[in-house]
């Protein structure tokens, strides 16, 4: 039995090639296999077909048909941190993905908002990758979401993050400014590099504090406050610092766990390196304007029981 798949380009993909936007969105396909996705299985209303050269642009929808097969499992809930109408905040826990890919369909944030809100078109107005953790913001209607992501668009958001990174940052503030962009020079397709003519990327990074591991590594605790909007932007900054996050399967110690993690071939030697199932990002305070009054909406939420537990364990 074929199921269905639906797709909708978000902005910060405008102008990519269809088969390099389902390649980041699927990410343990070849080319090869995307493109032949797109000529086979790919479902589109408009009126001129989609190639893999077709260039995409936000809002653009299309749906892969797939074999069905069992779901991988993730977290079946969330907590609801703010709900006014047009406005609802929710936290969302580490492995639950956004939005349905070729992996997940059902056990999506979108999937799960659907059901548990009959009625209303609740829609994420940015994103959160699925291993990352926090607040996540979303529309209570469809002019509700798109004023929101023209508000994060447009910088009109305040975003920060607490994350765990492994050594010992040289200052209690620091400022990363690296341009990023997939480069090609990894085997991790979807890891950005910093390369002089990378896109504009800085980050401000506040030691929070630190700590020892129980094999004796310094550990810090950070605050994140992304000037900009990259993919990965925070833990490839991180990385260029010599400060990997926690639990990083690709900008951690060794990017070769990412593709055993893919083929289900994790050892436990990349386990225990990792110190953590998953990285240690966590989306903790946002500040927005609300879609419908003048006023600014400001949220926090603590580090969630595991990176918590992790960072008791150290001293």
């Amino acid at each position: 039995m074929l199921v269905r798949v639906p797709f909708t380009v978000e902005e910060n993909y405008a102008g990519w090639r269809l088969d390099r936007y389902l390649q980041e969105k699927i990410r343990r396909l070849s080319r090869a296999r995307i493109q032949k996705l797109i000529e086979t299985r790919l479902e589109h209303d408009g009126p001129r077909p989609l190639k893999p050269s077709t260039r995409v642009a936000p809002g653009l929808c299309f749906a892969l048909l797939k074999e069905a097969e069992p779901e991988p499992e993730t977290p079946l809930d969330f907590a609801v941190v703010h709900d006014d109408g047009p406005l609802v905040v929710v936290d969302k826990p580490a492995g639950l993905p956004v939005h349905p890919t070729a992996r997940y369909l059902l056990h999506t944030f979108t999937a799960l908002a659907k059901a548990r809100f009959p009625g209303r078109k609740i829609d994420p107005a940015h994103r959160l990758d699925r291993e990352t953790s926090g607040l996540l913001c979303c529309g209570g209607a469809p002019e509700h979401t798109g004023f929101l992501k023209r508000a994060f668009a447009h910088g009109r958001v305040q975003k920060a993050y607490l994350a765990l990174v492994e050594g010992a940052p040289p200052e209690e503030r620091f400022e990363v400014d690296a341009p990023l962009r997939l480069s090609g020079a990894s085997r991790v397709r979807v890891r950005m590099h910093v390369e002089r003519d990378g896109l504009p990327s800085r980050t401000g990074f506040e030691v929070l504090g630190r700590r020892r591991a129980p094999d004796g590594a310094p550990i810090a605790l950070l605050a994140c406050h992304p000037r900009t909007g990259r993919q990965h932007q925070i833990r490839a900054h991180l990385l260029h610092a010599g400060l990997p996050m926690v639990g990083d399967k690709i900008y951690g110690p060794d990017e070769e766990i990412f593709d055993r993690f893919t083929r289900h071939a994790m050892t436990d030697e990349d386990r225990a390196r990792l110190r953590l199932p998953r990285h240690a990002l966590h989306a903790f305070r946002l500040e927005v304007p609300h879609p419908t009054e003048k006023r600014r909406i400001s949220l926090e939420v603590p580090l969630p029981e595991d990176l918590q537990g992790f960072w008791d364990s150290c001293r």
